[in-house]
C-alpha cells in the first residue's frame, strides 16, 4: 500500500482545525452545526421525523439527542433492536435515553428473524463442510454479525418508510474512515450527523450535551457476538487510532512518521492505515462501467 492514506475519502468540516475538536467553544459550533444540519435534512425531504436505532452506546445516544434539538421530541423514534441476550442491558439502557429524552421508543428481538434466517438461508449456501466450518468460526461470527447489522437497517427503514422518516446513522469519523460498518447494515443511513466526528470528539460532545456517564464510559463494541469489543476488532483502542487517523487523513503524514511522532508501534500503524485503505469501497457508491459517459446524476 501507499506510504501515506491521502486517497482515503475524508469528508471536509469546516469546523475542522489541526487539533480535534473537544474545546468548549468549537463543540457547542458543532452541536449547532449538527443540528441545524438534521433539521434541514428533513425538511429537504418533506419527511416528518427521524428514525434511530438506538445501542444504548455513546453514538447512537448522542445522534438521538441531536435529532430532538433539531426536531423535537416528538418527530423522533427510537427504535430498540436487540438480538443476543447480552444486548438486552444495552437496550435497557436506550430504553431509559429515550424516556428521558421523551422520545417513542419501541423494541423487537431480532432472534426470531436470525433463527428464521439462518433456518432458511444459511445452511443451503454454505459452502464448506462442518470440518472446514469448524476452522473458520471467526469468519462465520462476522457473516452473522453482518445479518443481524442488515435485519437491524431493514427495521430501521419499515418503520422510515411507514411514517414518512429518514434513518439517522450512527457511525463516527474513526468507524468511517477503518471502514468498520456493516455495508449496507448499519452503513446504511439518509444522512450521518456525527460522521465529521472522531470517537475522540464524540466523546468530548456528549459529556458536553449531558450524556450520562455510565453511556459515555461504556467498552465500544459492535455487538457482533457476546464480549466482543471494537478494540479487540481493530487491534488498538480509539485513544491510539484516532490521533493516528488524524495524522494520515488530514495532515497527510507517512505512517512512519506519525507512528514515530505518537510513539505507536509501526505495525500497528501499518494494520490501522491498511483498514483505511481496503476499505475504500464501503465509502463510494456502487460504480457503473461509465459507458458513453452516461453519469448518475
Amino acid at each position: 500500500m501507499n506510504a501515506n492514506v491521502e486517497t482515503v475519502d475524508s469528508a471536509s468540516v469546516e469546523l475542522a482545525g489541526t487539533s480535534f475538536l473537544t474545546d468548549r467553544s468549537r463543540l457547542e459550533a458543532v452541536r449547532s452545526r449538527v443540528v441545524s444540519d438534521i433539521r434541514t435534512s428533513v425538511e429537504d425531504a418533506s419527511a416528518e421525523g427521524v428514525v434511530v436505532a438506538m445501542s444504548g452506546g455513546i453514538d447512537s445516544t448522542v445522534t438521538t439527542a441531536l435529532a430532538v434539538d433539531a426536531v423535537g421530541s416528538d418527530s423522533v423514534l427510537g427504535l430498540g433492536l436487540p438480538c443476543h441476550k447480552t444486548e438486552h442491558v444495552d437496550v435497557s439502557d436506550a430504553r431509559t435515553i429515550a424516556d428521558g429524552l421523551g422520545i417513542e421508543f419501541e423494541e423487537r428481538s431480532l432472534r426470531p428473524m436470525l433463527e428464521a434466517f439462518e433456518e432458511t438461508v444459511v445452511g443451503s449456501l454454505e459452502s464448506w463442510t462442518d470440518e472446514t466450518d469448524a476452522d473458520r468460526p471467526r469468519e462465520r461470527n462476522h457473516a452473522i454479525g453482518n445479518v443481524i447489522a442488515r435485519l437491524r437497517m431493514c427495521c430501521a427503514y419499515y418503520a422510515a418508510n411507514r411514517q414518512r422518516r429518514l434513518v439517522l446513522g450512527t457511525a463516527n469519523r474513526s468507524e468511517l474512515l477503518l471502514g468498520y460498518f456493516t455495508k449496507y447494515g448499519d452503513g446504511a443511513a439518509d444522512t450521518y450527523p456525527i460522521g465529521d466526528l472522531y470517537k475522540t470528539e464524540v466523546r468530548a460532545l456528549a459529556k458536553r450535551i449531558g450524556v450520562p456517564k455510565r453511556i459515555v464510559s461504556k467498552e465500544p463494541t459492535a455487538g457482533f457476538w457476546a464480549a466482543q469489543t471494537d478494540a479487540d476488532e481493530l487491534g488498538a483502542t480509539y485513544d491510539t487510532i484516532d490521533p493516528l487517523l488524524h495524522q494520515l487523513v488530514d495532515e497527510n503524514t507517512s505512517i512512519t512518521d506519525a507512528a514515530d511522532a505518537l510513539g505507536i508501534d509501526r505495525q500497528t500503524a501499518r494494520s490501522i492505515a491498511w483498514l483505511c485503505t481496503e476499505t475504500r469501497h464501503k465509502r463510494k457508491m456502487p460504480q457503473t462501467p461509465g459507458i458513453a459517459d452516461r453519469p448518475l446524476v
